[in-house]
């Protein structure tokens, strides 16, 4: 006795195709009832079968596809959850560049005018070191003036002094 469905039908299939035409008619045969009633029996006897392994398979691609779609929906989830990671990281990044960017722009800019200030400065020494140097030298040449006209105004030497000349640069120089 076969058990496959399909093979059963396969069966009845045949019985009916090799039936004897009925007199007069092409479509009409004559077929042996208890045969093919035998047929449909055990086709019948055969669908609870083939009906229970098809709900199982239905049953278990349906948890597969569920288990699918939740695998699937984790793994969007995920990626989601990362891109927004990735996001916030490279946004913070890009804070962090920018407040960097900021400072250092504020640091040259603070170096710039601390070096304006410097050069402010030594300039500011060195015009007042000049004035000082220039009233020292002018004050020194006022000296040596008056150190001239007095010594220049002492009684003259005789011969058997020794001669006692101040010191003049430009002459003995």
């Amino acid at each position: 006795m076969a058990s496959d469905v399909n093979e059963l039908l396969d069966m009845l299939f045949e019985m009916i195709e090799e039936a004897k035409n009925m007199p007069w008619t092409s479509d009409k045969c004559i077929v042996d009832r208890s045969d093919a009633l035998d047929r449909i029996d055990e086709i019948r006897s055969a669908f609870p079968m083939e009906l229970a392994e098809a709900k199982k398979l239905l049953a278990a691609r349906n948890d597969y596809l569920a288990s699918a779609k939740r695998e699937g929906d984790l793994l969007i989830q995920q990626a989601e959850e990362k891109a927004r990671q990735l996001l916030a990281e490279n946004e913070l990044l890009n804070k962090a560049k920018r407040e960097s960017e900021e400072m250092r722009r504020k640091a040259e800019e603070m170096a710039r005018e601390l070096k304006q200030a410097a050069n402010r400065y030594c300039d500011d020494a060195l015009r007042r070191t000049e004035e000082a140097v220039a009233e020292a030298y002018d004050e020194i040449k006022k000296s040596r003036t008056r150190f001239r006209a007095t010594a220049a105004g002492m009684t003259e030497p005789t011969q058997s002094q020794p001669q006692n000349k101040p010191f003049d640069a430009e002459l003995d120089g």
